[in-house]
């Protein structure tokens, strides 16, 4: 036996196949001299250690192979889920009700009011205009039907009320009276004719009345011209043309021009803003652009709502709006365009939480499993903040208890703060858990300015709540067929949705605004800004305030 076996046969691991890394050592002797045999075993025990190492590496990169897979495959099944979710899933993000859970049992809730649940009361209409009618006893009825002997009439009577409302098209028709001169004066005209009531249109046929009801019915109401004018065709039998309507519309556009003008100039002296933008289809070839997808814009303060169309979704957008000169706080999404007002310093950008919560709900319902319950635990703690919150406000004027509530607010972001700071510190953390927290990270800054400034809200949804009549407008006619129209709708969009804001009747309000405009010519008033509504006077705003019915004290 030879040198190299004996070292072998002492390891005891010799065999037919080769041998194991114990004795590796030992082979590796200086093979000088070494006989034929011992280089031949040699070589052997090389070429076993060699697959070994090779098919070590294959079956790694196989693991590493099939674990990027079965990533792959997750992140796949979880787009699809988001794609289901986004095409067929609920709109709303509203919890589900106390009711639900009896539902899903099979006891399902009865429709209308509620056992146990107070309601509204017997609503009265003081406000409306009374039209009073008198319900008397045939005179057959007012004897005894025995004897014939005669009721006695009583004080006072017996009051009901139903409430009818009557519409009606009529025709105004003008009869100018006319005078002719009778002396010889050369500066007397033949013919001396009545002036006519004032028009919105030079020689236009339709009144006042009607341009207010166009106007109200599509920029407030949102419903189609054609199907206003298809209800006065069928319903009163009046016959409009669509092109009349058309050519009214752009000869109206100016009158509203510089009410928008003061409504913007107002909107940049607030010092805090909501701001949003979504789609509005413009249906023009535009010079450098592709498509029909316009932006409408709306930014919305205190006291007034802008909204703003726009070609593009560019950041030069708000920054052309908010100037040189506007300071203060804007409640936005994390979309990027509103970023570039951080640049100057003069704009403070607080985001909205409520995107925050959708990015842990979609994980949730998009991922599942683990996930799910990881991403419904950050959903819970930011409704914690939102209930923190809300005491603080309701505390706002009462120093003592709102430091209290502020203490614990700020705990709790502190808290949350640190949780995001030591899961992000997780090498493990990988896919949509690390994204979701990385996008947390980014925008904490803004996320918290709520913190320190209460009259701000934690969310944007006052932004979004103004473009919900909007959004109804575009699904019902599609946006706008020309540049013009488009302008118009955005104009009308503000100063209703300002009005509303300041609860005033828009269609009283159209009605004196465009009487005035008739009057003057069929141009918007030397005194236009005096109809805006922080420019009325209390006697004027009182006619012009949204009317409301309250329940009955009886």
């Amino acid at each position: 036996m030879c040198h190299t076996e004996l070292v072998v046969a002492a390891a005891g691991v010799v065999g037919a196949d080769g041998v194991s890394g114990d004795v590796r050592g030992a082979l590796a002797l200086d093979v000088e001299g070494s006989c034929a045999r011992c280089l031949g075993f040699k070589a052997k025990a090389d070429l076993a250690h060699g697959e070994a190492a090779y098919w070590r590496v294959m079956h790694s990169r196989a693991v590493e192979r099939e674990a990027q897979l079965e990533a792959e495959i997750e992140e796949l099944q979880a787009k699809l889920r988001q794609r289901e979710r986004q095409l067929f899933g609920r709109r709303s993000e509203r919890g589900k009700g106390k009711n639900e859970g009896q539902q899903a049992q099979g006891c399902r809730r009865g429709r209308g009011q509620q056992r146990g649940v107070p309601g509204h009361g017997r609503r009265r209409h003081a406000a409306l205009p009374a039209v009073e009618e008198m319900c008397d006893l045939d005179p057959a009825q007012r004897c005894c039907p025995t004897c014939e002997c005669p009721y006695e009439l009583l004080e006072g009577t017996e009051d009901s009320e139903v409430i009818e409302v009557e519409v009606r098209a009529h025709r105004r028709v003008i009869r100018r009276t006319r005078y002719r001169s009778t002396c010889r004066c050369p500066a007397q005209p033949g013919i001396v004719t009545a002036a006519g009531p004032p028009k919105l249109i030079p020689k236009g046929s339709l009144g006042v009345s009607l341009w207010t009801l166009i106007l109200i019915d599509k920029f407030l109401f949102q419903r189609p011209t054609y199907r206003l004018l298809a209800d006065l065709r069928w319903s009163h039998g009046l016959e409009i043309a669509q092109g009349t309507v058309t050519g009214g519309l752009e000869q109206i556009k100016p009158l509203f021009e510089p009410l928008v003008k003061s409504i913007v100039t107002k909107s940049l002296t607030a010092t805090h803003w909501h701001a949003d933008e979504t789609r509005w289809p413009v249906f023009v070839d535009w010079d450098g652009k592709q498509g029909h997808r316009w932006q409408m814009w709306v930014v919305v303060s205190k006291s007034t709502v802008v909204f703003q169309l726009d070609p593009t979704r560019s950041a030069q957008v708000p920054v052309a709006y908010f100037g040189k000169t506007a300071t203060g706080i804007l409640s936005v999404d994390r979309y990027v365009a509103y970023k570039v007002l951080l640049k100057e310093g003069r704009i403070v950008l607080a985001f909205c939480w409520a995107h925050v919560r959708r990015d842990f709900l979609g994980v949730a319902k998009d991922w599942g499993g683990q996930h799910e319950a990881w991403a419904l635990g950050w959903v819970a703690k930011i409704g914690d903040l939102y209930q923190l919150n809300d005491q603080r406000v309701r505390v706002l004027d009462v120093p003592e208890e709102f430091a209290t509530a502020q203490s614990r607010l700020r705990e709790a972001v502190e808290q949350m703060a640190e949780l995001r700071r030591l899961e992000l510190a997780d090498a493990k953390l990988i896919g949509a858990r690390r994204k979701v927290l990385e996008s947390l990270a980014k925008h904490w800054a803004g996320l918290i300015v709520f913190v320190d400034h209460p009259e701000v809200p934690m969310d944007n949804n006052v932004a979004e709540r103004a473009q919900r009549n909007e959004v109804v407008g575009r699904k019902n006619y599609y946006g706008s067929g020309s540049v013009w129209s488009g302008q118009l709708a955005a104009m009308l969009f503000t100063v209703f949705q300002t009005l509303l804001l300041w609860k005033l009747n828009p269609r009283r309000w159209l009605s004196e605004y465009l009487q005035a405009c008739a009057e003057h010519g069929g141009q918007a008033p030397a005194d236009a800004e005096s109809f805006l509504p922080w420019n009325l006077s209390e006697a004027r705003r009182a006619p012009l305030a949204v009317a409301r019915s309250g329940p009955d004290s009886s």
